[in-house]
């Protein structure tokens, strides 16, 4: 019998219970270890506080993250929240306009005249410390020159310490710092610099709870990135499942891959999100492995969902008059490497691939409703380029020039 896998908390999570506890000490002069908050989920988080430090004006105290069983190397890290009383000011740098909540009428009013600023006085500020990243790029859930401190987790650490202001009658200002100590080598390990948050982690979540193997945050990965690239005016984009052949495309083409939009297994819902944000053209690029699913509609490339690989290059082969003997081999292949051989040694290796590529594009183009313009680059490790559609040098040429 499997073991039922065990959920975790989210950075949000830790930073909003972090939040809870060091605002109710702060206002009730109590020491508190432990705290419960209500998650998006609808799931109740306790969790104990850890290295509280109390003074007059200022109550820091962390929860350690607990990602359950997924991995995440967020895991262990203590996410601190210090809450103190503040008086507002216009001169601390950090409290931008983007950085405070305003309510949707205030919002209104600030839009409505660039020449004139109506700022607001909301009661809880948050902020982002020491390990907590900085937006240096659009697209991403918070402006350019914001804490990553995502939305979600915002509302989460806004909820708890209003409750908390209520229950003790307090009506005036509390400002939240949220800071993780080690976040900025934490972050290294994280797609934050690609993406283009320096100097820390993100506080990030959007149900609270973190679900083992959860799809989830590979998917909002994905959406992320596209959503930056169509920021920044591009309406076409590399998809690639990872970063292998990154030596590949570098030596034959010149193009970094590492540039490229991660999709890992799940090119049917990257084609899916693709196309929701607005992009017009995309070249898939990745190894006969991953790819040849697809040419057999396949659009998720994981293992456990299908695998059909050499069913599929023998099809082809098969129409492209490949000898039966040669066929049968492709059958009894362990990979798509000595597939790739064999079709190379018996001379039907372009025809084959090139054939591949062809229903490839197809296949990617109808799961996009004809939204999209589909080019694709597929390579072995031994073998080296398989076959490219028609337009993809071009496409190459368009990305070098960028």
């Amino acid at each position: 019998m499997s073991k039922e896998l065990r959920y975790g908390f989210t950075t949000g999570s830790c930073a909003a219970a972090a939040s809870k506890a060091a605002a109710y000490m702060l206002l009730s002069g109590k020491e508190k270890n432990t705290v419960t908050i209500d998650t998006p989920k609808g799931i109740p988080y306790t969790c104990e506080i850890l290295d509280i430090k109390r003074s007059e004006n200022t109550v820091s105290c962390a929860v350690k993250k607990d990602g359950g069983d997924d991995p995440d190397v967020t895991s262990g890290a203590l996410i601190y929240s210090a809450v103190s009383f503040d008086s507002f000011s216009f001169a601390d740098e950090e409290k931008t306009t983007s950085q405070i909540s305003f309510s949707q009428e205030e919002n209104e009013k600030t839009k409505s005249d660039s020449s004139e600023i109506y700022y607001c006085r909301e009661k809880i500020i948050i902020l982002g410390g020491e390990g907590v990243g900085k937006v240096t790029k659009p697209g991403l859930d918070r402006p350019v020159g914001d804490a990553a401190i995502n939305t979600v987790p915002r509302e989460m650490i806004k909820k708890e310490v209003s409750e908390v202001c209520d229950l003790f009658d307090f009506t005036d200002t509390l400002k939240v710092v949220i800071s993780v100590p080690g976040g900025e080598e934490i972050a290294k390990k994280t797609f934050n610099p690609r993406l283009g948050i320096e100097g820390g982690i993100s506080i990030i979540g959007t149900s609270g709870i973190v679900e083992p193997m959860s799809t989830q945050a590979i998917l909002d990965t994905i959406k992320v990135e596209m959503n930056q690239r169509r920021a920044l005016g591009f309406d076409y984009a590399v998809i690639s499942p990872g970063n292998y052949g990154l030596d590949f495309m570098k030596n034959n083409y010149g193009y970094d891959l590492d540039k490229s939009i991660k999709c890992g297994n799940y090119i049917g819902r990257a084609v899916d999100m693709a196309a929701d944000v607005g992009f017009k053209r995309i070249l898939f690029t990745g190894h006969v492995g991953k790819l040849i699913k697809v040419a057999g509609g396949i659009m998720n490339t994981h293992s456990k969902e299908a695998d059909c690989r050499m069913e599929i290059i023998s099809a082809l082969a098969i129409k492209h008059y490949t000898e039966p003997e040669t066929v049968r081999e492709i059958l009894e292949c362990n990979t798509t490497e000595e597939a790739a051989k064999l079709l190379k040694t018996c001379g039907k290796c372009d025809e084959v691939m090139s054939g591949a590529v062809e229903k490839i594009c197809d296949n990617l183009v109808r799961r996009s409703q004809w939204k999209i313009e589909v080019e694709c680059i597929m390579f072995s490790k031994e073998v080296g380029e398989l076959a490219k559609s028609k337009g993809a040098d071009d496409f190459i040429k368009m990305l070098v020039n960028e």
